[in-house]
């Protein structure tokens, strides 16, 4: 329903769905194994954690914030999508709307800013290995990890509250799911604030976290450059599951980008949905395989606790 004089409406209606017939069990099926994994694998690392004195360090606890922050980001989505998978009328009410955003654009500047602690932590670890345990102190760890939750749980309320006070011409978001910007371009209100907000946010959430990053990395290989084949090794083994994430969840968010922003016309609608979908659903599966299997004491600790002691 497109509405002629602007007004605030009461549902949105989701034009990228579209009749599947029979296959949208199949599909409903895919997407609930994907959620059972996500919470299967991220629940049982957050379990070892948390029981092993000995995974009670900085690095840990940081993987330990990006795992809770998986399962908060994928039951922001999940349930959302299986419902609208078998629904034949693909609206939702706009409190639920604003609510799914809400969660989903929180979720991903917390992501992304503990990927960048975390590779502040792996600088410090590296470039100053004797002065590690005196410049990531638990009292710094816990005051990073509170930033990296308070700061986007703050941030991100103020331009979803001026979304949803924005008087609209239409109700139709042409998405699978709620998203701030295609609410945005129905308004037929003036929207200079939350232009101004969504700059503020790009900066603070995007590229304060980037330059953070590329910061340590600079530091990291200036150090693997010019130090021993020892040092170079554990660089390696530290940073690759870190950088793999990093640039997973970044071309992930890069493919959300021009998917919402560019006409796609020419790209199949399907292509289009995963692409828009990637950096949802594809991080919080990728994250725990990679960090699990890569780090061996964290492997070696889940088969402990999912087989029993030899």
């Amino acid at each position: 329903m497109i509405m002629k004089n602007s007004t605030q409406v009461s549902y949105f209606t989701f034009g990228a769905y579209f009749n599947i017939g029979l296959f949208k069990y199949l599909f409903f099926l895919i997407i609930m194994c994907f959620y059972a994994v996500i919470i299967c694998t991220n629940l049982l690392l957050i379990v070892v954690m948390c029981m092993n004195r000995s995974l009670h360090e900085p690095m840990y606890l940081f993987l330990c914030s990006l795992f809770v922050n998986e399962l908060y980001g994928s039951t922001g989505l999940f349930p959302f999508l299986l419902v609208q998978i078998l629904s034949d009328i693909h609206t939702v009410s706009a409190p639920c709307c604003f609510l799914q955003m809400y969660c989903l654009y929180t979720y991903a500047a917390i992501q992304f800013i503990n990927l960048s602690i975390m590779s502040y932590d792996r600088y410090l670890a590296i470039c100053y290995p004797l002065q590690y345990n005196t410049r990531m102190t638990y009292k710094k760890v816990a005051m990073l990890i509170a930033v990296t939750w308070l700061v986007p749980l703050i941030g991100v309320a103020v331009p979803i509250f001026l979304s949803s006070s924005l008087q609209l011409c239409g109700n139709i978001i042409n998405k699978v799911y709620c998203n701030n910007y295609y609410v945005v371009k129905l308004a037929c209100s003036d929207t200079t604030g939350n232009n101004i907000y969504g700059l503020i946010n790009t900066c603070l959430f995007v590229f304060g976290p980037l330059s953070l990053i590329l910061y340590t990395y600079v530091k990291i290989l200036k150090v693997c450059y010019s130090g021993s084949k020892q040092t170079r090794q554990k660089a390696v083994s530290t940073c690759t599951p870190h950088l793999a994430s990093l640039l997973n969840f970044s071309f992930g968010g890069l493919f959300e980008i021009v998917e919402s922003r560019f006409v796609m016309s020419s790209v199949p609608m399907m292509l289009r949905i995963f692409l828009s979908l990637y950096f949802l659903t594809c991080q919080p599966i990728f994250n725990p395989l990679m960090f699990g299997l890569q780090m061996t004491k964290i492997r070696s600790l889940c088969k402990t606790l999912v087989f029993g002691k030899m």
